[in-house]
């Protein structure tokens, strides 16, 4: 398997439901505040609030990017209240931690949330000096993931070369773009993503367990 990754000189992980497990449902907090967002935004039940939340999460990619393309709303307002999450559901990884430091090369998040948030999870989880960068939707442009300018931009900021490059994340959607231009895909199948694209073509490896993954490629060495 090992053999089949060289050579990785890039790990890159997206964050929710990626470094920490689905089961955590932290998630579901998040989904929760963006939809009472929505709600208060344009005076709607959370039937609706739901209805209008998914419709721009699936024409834009995020929430954010159909609210920000269709309603000039302000990203650090938005992004300051569904973000004001507890954390008390994300415990430390060390065994994740100890996997991530072995991997030969830099490693990197991108995530379609912000650094702000995304360190307070890091934290959490015990990666907090476990990474060279984070990539976040406001370094994206707010042209989230899976639209390929994202991945361009990333690969720019940090000087990756595709080639070289493995991407972890939950949503097989957001692997496509990047296995495009090169890059080996590693899908979390966790159950996180609903209404998936049959398609698998993209997907190079697939886990339901970063940890015991990233250590059986290590151990394969």
């Amino acid at each position: 398997m090992l053999a089949r990754l060289a050579p990785v000189r890039n790990w890159i992980f997206d964050l929710d439901n990626t470094l920490y497990p689905a089961s955590a449902s932290l998630f579901e907090q998040i989904d929760a505040r963006i939809g009472a967002y929505v709600a208060d935004r344009f005076a709607v039940d959370r039937h609706e609030a739901r209805r209008i939340q998914k419709h721009y999460f699936h024409q834009h990619g995020t929430t954010l990017a159909g609210l920000m393309a269709e309603h000039d709303v302000d990203p650090h307002d938005y992004l300051g209240k569904v973000h004001d999450v507890e954390l008390d559901v994300i415990e430390e990884n060390a065994p994740l931690a100890a996997a991530i430091a072995r991997l030969p090369g830099e490693k990197f998040v991108f995530t379609n949330a912000d650094a702000a948030y995304a360190g307070r999870v890091l934290e959490r989880l015990g990666l907090s000096e476990s990474f060279a960068g984070i990539h976040d939707v406001h370094a994206c442009g707010y042209v989230p993931k899976p639209h390929p300018d994202a991945y361009a931009g990333m690969c720019d900021a940090f000087g990756i070369d595709p080639a070289q490059s493995l991407f972890a994340d939950d949503m097989a959607r957001n692997l496509k773009p990047a296995h495009a231009i090169g890059i080996t895909t590693l899908w979390i199948d966790n159950g996180s993503e609903q209404g998936a694209d049959p398609d698998r073509s993209f997907i190079d490896f697939s886990t339901s367990d970063l940890t015991r993954w990233l250590h059986d490629i290590l151990e394969a060495a």
